[in-house]
């Protein structure tokens, strides 16, 4: 069994945002029906290409099968996630995700689970729509990003957030978007090769320095993309926050790498020495397959490195390939066999 915690979908008839609300870079798509692709259209200006497993359920569906993924988890694009715009518009397109979302996941039951997003600039707002989609349309939990218009995820202004995703029992699984320093990153597509895994690192500081968690222990958290790059420079991080606490332990007076056996990470290093190495920090049991479907820099055949993995024992293979995806999301896997 397999389950792929991360994957993106879109919805196939955006509606067109920018003209409804006047101003912005909000996404819908111009499809070309005789190359089964769209253009992703950023308000007026092309964006990107993308090819039809991108919104098509039934081939997203083929192709599961044919590589052997049993389940995939549903999220949202980064770009769609809307944190620039009015609140209440923000507000607005997130419903209308989720929603799409929800309907994906209750016409395929056992072969999709969902996590929603939210207008995270605007807190009581993400607060609402956070509750509605764990409450109402059945998700485990919501996908965010990295930072918020530049604020990062230790912000105070997040705090009833934190508590309400608590209280809730909601699943975060958390995104690297907005990369920093952009404008130093033009070439050789940096920003998704360099700037991700700084954002996911800077993401994972903040939320163990910065005391999110000593505050909300009971979050469940998981980074994509492995980690980021904070696995492997942790103990830099470690050596930091012990010779200048007056700079790092400024709301909180636990070890960052204490928090590495209590987060979740997904598996998507595309590297065996990497997962050795997450392995080896993180441990198996929080450490869920995600390949990024449907885009380039993902894994393209879902579970091949852990496949590669050839000391792994039977059991560590089933927590990387479903049971730490369920274990994060709060499911039971007999609905899924």
């Amino acid at each position: 069994m397999k389950i792929d915690l991360h994957t993106h979908i879109i919805p196939p008839d955006i509606p067109n945002y920018a003209k409804k609300f006047g101003y912005g870079d909000f996404i819908h798509l111009d499809h070309d029906p005789t190359t089964c692709t769209a253009c992703m259209m950023k308000g007026p200006e092309r964006f990107r290409v993308i090819e039809s497993n991108c919104w098509d359920v039934e081939k997203r569906l083929e192709e599961c099968n044919k590589d052997g993924v049993s389940v995939q988890v549903l999220s949202t694009i980064p770009v769609l996630f809307n944190y620039w715009a009015k609140p209440e518009h923000a507000s607005e397109t997130s419903k209308y995700i989720n929603d799409h979302l929800a309907q994906v996941v209750s016409e395929h039951p056992t072969r999709f689970i969902a996590l929603g997003t939210v207008p995270l600039q605007e807190t009581q707002l993400a607060c609402f729509e956070m509750e509605r989609a764990v409450k109402k349309l059945g998700m485990p939990g919501i996908e965010i990003g990295s930072n918020v218009n530049g604020r990062n995820l230790d912000d105070p202004a997040l705090d009833e957030f934190w508590a309400t995703a608590q209280d809730l029992g909601a699943s975060i699984f958390i995104h690297p978007w907005d990369m920093m320093a952009r404008d130093r990153m033009s070439k050789y597509w940096t920003p998704w090769l360099v700037g991700m895994m700084a954002e996911t690192a800077l993401a994972y500081c903040s939320l163990t320095m910065g005391g999110v968690l000593d505050k909300y222990p009971d979050l469940k958290i998981c980074f994509a993309h492995g980690g980021g790059s904070f696995p492997a420079t942790i103990g830099r991080i470690d050596h930091g926050f012990n010779v200048r606490p007056d700079l790092c332990q400024t709301d909180s007076q636990s070890l960052p790498s204490s928090w590495l056996k209590k987060i979740y990470i997904d598996s998507l290093v595309h590297d065996e020495d990497a997962l050795k190495l997450l392995i080896k920090k993180v441990g198996v049991q929080r450490i869920a397959l995600g390949t990024d479907y449907p885009f380039p820099l993902g894994e393209h055949r879902p579970g091949a490195l852990i496949e590669k993995m050839s000391h792994l024992t039977q059991d560590q293979r089933s927590w990387l390939n479903y049971k730490s995806a369920l274990a994060f999301l709060g499911l039971d896997e007999k609905h899924y066999l």
